[in-house]
């Protein structure tokens, strides 16, 4: 599904998304914007510099409706909590899954792939700081090269006799 791909791409909101309007989209400059009281953001837009998967998302779309990005059948998405996506969900073994999820393991990926929290704030459009803390859940595979540094060179040596 192509607003799925481009909900984990960008992490904007199902009604950023489904009010995506051509007209705010600039594949050439890859860069988008998110209209003003368009969704949960009532007082500010929102620019989204769109990465490698959002631009390759939109260039398959083109054409496809003269002022909404995202269409089924050829009618623009009011919604992405439809039959079709419960139906897909399910066939995916993600019956619990709510579109949300979606900004959630965007902000996820972003963390544990190093991204700063200051520059994964502004990507979300998130006006206070421990926002992110609560959007990106993290396994403990980031923190492995950290836990080596409780590792000292003393540390080391003894580690190596106890193991003789």
């Amino acid at each position: 599904m192509p607003i799925v791909l481009f909900a984990l791409a960008t992490g904007l909101r199902m009604s950023n998304i489904t009010g995506l309007l051509w007209e705010n989209v600039d594949i050439k400059n890859g860069h988008a914007w998110v209209n003003i009281g368009s969704g949960k953001v009532k007082t500010k837009g929102i620019g989204i510099p769109l990465n490698s998967v959002a631009l390759y998302v939109l260039e398959n779309l083109q054409g496809k409706h003269p002022t909404n990005v995202f269409t089924y059948k050829g009618n623009p998405i009011k919604r992405a909590n439809s039959k079709a996506w419960r139906n897909a969900h399910k066939r995916a073994g993600l019956s619990h899954l709510r579109f949300h999820d979606l900004r959630h393991v965007w902000a996820s990926r972003h963390s544990m792939n190093g991204t700063h929290p200051h520059a994964l704030q502004d990507l979300g459009a998130w006006s206070k700081a421990d926002t992110v803390r609560r959007y990106a859940h993290l396994s403990s595979r980031h923190l492995l090269a950290a836990s080596e540094n409780a590792l000292s060179e003393s540390a080391t040596n003894l580690t190596q006799k106890v193991l003789q």
